[in-house]
């Protein structure tokens, strides 16, 4: 009977163990696990997490470069929504340049008499017409000319008169024919005077006669402004000083430097358009000139266009930016040149995505004209902001800034 209890009690015991065992497996929800299992569902989850958390930037990253518009807000700024696909896109090269004096329309004025300054009535600065008045110098060189040609005409009238009597009396058989013959030779050696002192006088740009012997009057040789006044009054200058320089800036010349690898693309009659660096000025020109000398410090050659400026916008001495269009080709994915943008170092077009409008960063090829290719970054059919797309880039701006705050 003992013995059937404890047998009792062992079965008892073992069963008690039984449904503590099974309870706490209850309680856990599964069965213990291997240390291996337990590593790989670790990693599982690591990986789980990292591919949420690269979403989650992506979508970040997206989201902080969008610009949220409605299209009430889109049509007020204006933005005007285009189409990539294939254009014809030129293919330029820029060059720095500079807009100076058109040398074929500039003149350094001269006296080319020595003498002593009377009066200047030209100013610097003023627009003056061909053969107005600049400046009076009193010259005893000039003095001297006009008393030659006074005396060679005088010389002049009396041979004329020596010369009709001899001829009259040797036509009537009372003087011999070598008194006519020798009044004829005065009569020619004075006319070749006359004309010796009239060219000295040409030569110098002074008139046959003036209110004194020695008023030389500086003209102006065409139409122009003068852009430089080396003159004052009473003041003692040389036959070969530089007293005015005068320049028709209605044409000027836009010149610039082109490396000596691209010379070969800079060829003349080629098609260029000049932008000011200062405001919005441009102008279409061709190239009218390409040296065929390299700088030996610089490596480069000059170039110019000339430039038509009938409102004088183009100043001697302003800094421009020429473009050459030096050939036009066909890109299977363009946009707008407009719609090409720059945040920091990258460039971007600002896609249409329901809602806004997003910066998709883009790789940009040859730019030309109304189009600019596109290498990366868009494919052909996809909508963006062509026209005020700097709206899009400003809105961009301020949404970055207000989130650094």
């Amino acid at each position: 009977m003992i013995q059937l209890n404890k047998k009792t009690a062992a079965i008892a015991a073992i069963m008690i163990l039984g449904l503590v065992a099974g309870g706490a497996i209850l309680m856990t929800g599964r069965a213990p696990a291997t240390n291996a299992e337990a590593h790989g569902h670790e990693e599982e989850g690591h990986g789980n997490e990292e591919h949420a958390h690269g979403e989650e930037k992506k979508e970040k990253e997206k989201e902080e470069g969008k610009v949220a518009l409605t299209e009430a807000q889109i049509k007020a700024a204006g933005i005007d929504q285009q189409v990539a696909g294939s254009a014809r896109v030129q293919a330029t090269l820029r060059l720095p340049g500079e807009i100076r004096f058109n040398d074929d329309r500039t003149a350094h004025v001269v006296p080319r008499l020595a003498g002593v300054v009377e009066s200047v009535p030209a100013n610097l600065g003023q627009q003056v017409r061909k053969g107005e008045l600049l400046a009076v110098i009193a010259s005893t060189a000039l003095s001297e000319q006009r008393s030659e040609l006074l005396t060679a005409q005088r010389r002049l009238e009396l041979a004329r008169t020596t010369y009709a009597r001899e001829e009259k009396l040797w036509k009537d058989r009372i003087s011999a024919e070598q008194d006519y013959l020798q009044a004829r030779s005065a009569l020619q050696e004075a006319q070749i005077a006359v004309q010796n002192a009239q060219q000295k006088l040409t030569a110098v740009g002074a008139a046959a006669s003036s209110r004194a012997l020695n008023q030389f009057e500086l003209r102006a040789p065409f139409d122009g402004t003068i852009v430089e006044k080396h003159i004052s009054l009473g003041e003692a200058v040389r036959e070969d000083a530089n007293v005015f320089t005068l320049s028709d800036l209605s044409s000027v010349w836009a010149e610039m430097a082109v490396p000596a690898q691209d010379i070969g693309r800079v060829r003349v009659g080629e098609k260029v358009i000049v932008a000011s660096s200062a405001s919005n000025e441009k102008a279409e020109g061709t190239v009218s000139y390409v040296g065929s000398l390299i700088g030996e410090q610089t490596r480069t050659a000059k170039a110019r266009v000339t430039l038509a400026n009938p409102q004088l916008a183009w100043r001697p001495g302003l800094f421009v930016t020429v473009t050459v269009i030096t050939e036009e080709v066909d890109a299977p994915v363009a946009v707008r040149a407009e719609a090409v943008q720059s945040l920091g170092d990258r460039s971007v077009v600002f896609l249409a995505v329901p809602g806004g409008f997003v910066a998709q960063p883009v790789k940009v090829g040859r730019a030309g004209g109304p189009f600019v290719e596109i290498t990366e970054g868009i494919q052909p059919g996809e909508r963006y902001a062509g026209a005020n797309s700097y709206v899009l880039k400003s809105e961009l701006g301020k949404a970055g800034a207000s989130h650094t705050h």
